[in-house]
């Protein structure tokens, strides 16, 4: 085992997991319209303009899988990406964009509460945070929601290269503290960017060991 925690066997597994033809399954704006659960799904939520669809794109060494987008609160339903695998990735809808009208604002947390109480086969929910701003209020409720399902979460800090190496690891410290006290909160925090690659490697190793333990 290496510096990063993971095994090159590990890395390995995630570079293999990852390597397949990654396609839009479905989309759904309700828990209605959601199919059958089948496979693992792992999800992905965060702050409009965290680096969401960046980070799937990364993941997926697919330059447009996920749709990328200057304009805050896009997506407004969940979106699912596979490759014929028993892994799933589901895009949730961003949060914390103050000028979405209170409607729509209400409709996502609705569809997301939803999601979290009602999918068996939802492994884990990756949690993104700017690494520039670190967790914040609008980042609460979602923790809350995690806290409340159950629901196995971990921190991702997003834009890694935008900070210093002794602001990153101060982040992931602060990161690590914040989330202390939180029974479903993963304890390991990890950094990434989606433009150089940081991190990349081991996320997807994590994912892989949590696919292994699943099975």
């Amino acid at each position: 085992m290496d510096g990063t925690g993971f095994t090159s066997a590990e890395i390995r597994a995630g570079r293999a997991l990852f390597a397949g033809e990654w396609e839009f399954l479905w989309a759904a704006d309700s828990l209605a319209r959601l199919p059958k659960m089948a496979g693992i799904e792992i999800a992905f939520a965060g702050r409009s303009n965290v680096g969401k669809s960046s980070l799937i794109n990364a993941l997926t060494g697919r330059n447009a899988l996920a749709r990328t987008s200057h304009t805050p609160g896009r997506t407004q339903e969940l979106i699912c990406f596979g490759a014929g695998g028993p892994l799933r990735i589901v895009d949730m809808p961003g949060y914390g964009y103050a000028r979405a009208p209170k409607q729509k604002v209400a409709a996502w947390t609705a569809l997301i509460h939803d999601y979290l109480k009602g999918r068996a086969n939802l492994a884990r929910v990756y949690l993104l945070i700017d690494t520039r701003h670190g967790i914040k209020d609008t980042d609460a409720p979602a923790l809350d929601a995690l806290g409340e399902a159950a629901v196995s979460h971990q921190i991702v800090l997003t834009k890694a290269d935008q900070v210093t190496d002794a602001e990153l690891q101060a982040r992931i410290a602060e990161t690590r503290t914040a989330i202390a006290r939180r029974a479903a909160a993963y304890p390991q925090v990890q950094a990434t960017s989606a433009r150089n690659g940081t991190g990349i490697a081991e996320l997807r190793a994590a994912i892989a060991r949590l696919l292994a333990e699943r099975r």
